[in-house]
């Protein structure tokens, strides 16, 4: 199905790739782009400009690319087969994703949880892209990064859960107007996709894996053989600037970039800067 979305015309589609129905959504014509979302946001419109979500940035990186944005495994309208998902497994659902497509070596993106994603394919499979923008999503890749209580005080009422309790998550995202509209966001998007309740099922999964370790420290991204964007910002929550700094030491083939005044959101200058770094990597060597 092809609609018009904020100016541009978005295919709206399904393949099926390690084992799962993965639902995506395409604009744009060129080299194909992987574009992976965060946490809680899916590729569904209902996100509008919310800037955790790449819905407002789609038609500006459709002029450059032919964008393929999935929604990842266990969220929006991708099924979830059973048992706890992984990095390894996430990971793994985009190559297969990049295999039935049959995409060759495309570039790849993310935010966030989609950033993670997007460089756990460059460590565990190199060969299979050609760029990656790791945008605000390198925290945990540091063994000692202060996310990992903080995700379980938000998914699980508190800095030593073991498990997800999603209603103290419900009443975490009751402190602020602009978290709780995000929540709402969050149930009507998951219910939607899923089933009544279903949110909360979403927040199980998404607790396991936000709140330990991908099986992956700062030390392996020098695995990483395509040339690799770390993307972030001075003010975000989550991903410092040290963290950043690290893990682009780490990189055989890296590049930074620092926003000024920015928090853990997707800005239009970010988003420069993606498209820049990516075209770079497509340009004829010299």
């Amino acid at each position: 199905m092809k609609v018009q979305d904020e100016g541009v015309q978005v295919a709206d589609s399904s393949a099926r790739a390690n084992g799962i129905d993965i639902h995506y959504v395409e604009a744009g014509r060129g080299n194909p782009l992987l574009l992976l979302h965060g946490g809680v946001v899916s590729t569904n419109p209902i996100w509008g400009d919310v800037p955790v979500s790449y819905h407002s940035h789609m038609a500006r990186l459709a002029e450059h690319f032919r964008v393929i944005a999935p929604d990842t495994r266990g969220c929006g309208r991708t099924a979830h087969s059973g048992g706890v998902i992984t990095w390894d497994l996430l990971a793994d659902d985009i190559v297969a994703l990049i295999d039935v497509l049959g995409l060759g070596r495309p570039l790849i993106a993310g935010f966030s949880e989609g950033a993670i994603t997007a460089t756990v394919v460059g460590i565990r499979h190199p060969a299979s892209i050609r760029a990656v923008v790791n945008d605000a999503g390198f925290d945990l890749f540091n063994p000692a990064s202060p996310t990992f209580p903080m995700m379980r005080q938000i998914l699980g009422g508190s800095p030593t859960a073991t498990q997800a309790d999603p209603d103290a998550a419900a009443r975490s995202f009751e402190q602020s107007d602009q978290m709780r509209a995000a929540f709402a966001l969050l149930k009507a998007d998951q219910d939607s996709g899923q089933g009544d309740g279903y949110w909360k099922e979403y927040l199980r999964l998404a607790f396991h894996r936000l709140t330990e370790q991908p099986g992956y420290t700062v030390a392996d991204l020098e695995r990483i053989t395509a040339p690799t964007l770390i993307l972030g910002g001075d003010r975000d929550e989550f991903c410092s600037p040290e963290e950043a700094v690290a893990a682009y030491r780490a990189l055989p083939s890296g590049e930074l970039a620092i926003m000024p005044t920015t928090p853990h959101i997707i800005t239009p200058t970010k988003v420069t800067h993606m498209i820049e770094f990516l075209e770079r990597q497509l340009a004829p060597a010299r």
